[in-house]
C-alpha cells in the first residue's frame, strides 16, 4: 500500500468510520469539512510518527500540512527525504 492510500485509509476509518476511497477526495479540506478537529490532528500526527518513522515539531503543526489528504501526503514525503 502506498503512502497516500495509508493516510487516507487511516483518515476514512478513523473519521468517517468507511473504507469508501470515495468518500473524501485527497484535495478535499479536513478541517473545514469537519472531518477533524485539533483532537483528530494530534491523532493523525501520532499515526504518521509511528507509520513513517518521522518527527512533526510543535511549528509543523499546521493547518497547510494537514488539512488535505494531498497536503498530509506532500508533508510525509517532505519530512521522509529531507
Amino acid at each position: 500500500m502506498d503512502q497516500r492510500h495509508q493516510i487516507k485509509t487511516f483518515v476514512l476509518q478513523n473519521f468517517l468510520f468507511s473504507e469508501d476511497h470515495g468518500a473524501l477526495g485527497d484535495a478535499d479540506s479536513l478541517i473545514r469539512g469537519g472531518v477533524i478537529d485539533s483532537t483528530g490532528i494530534h491523532e493523525l500526527i501520532l499515526f504518521l510518527e509511528e507509520s513513517f518513522a518521522i518527527r512533526v515539531a510543535p511549528e509543523e503543526m499546521t493547518p497547510a500540512n494537514f488539512d488535505s489528504i494531498q497536503a498530509v501526503d506532500g508533508f510525509v514525503a517532505r519530512k521522509r527525504t529531507g
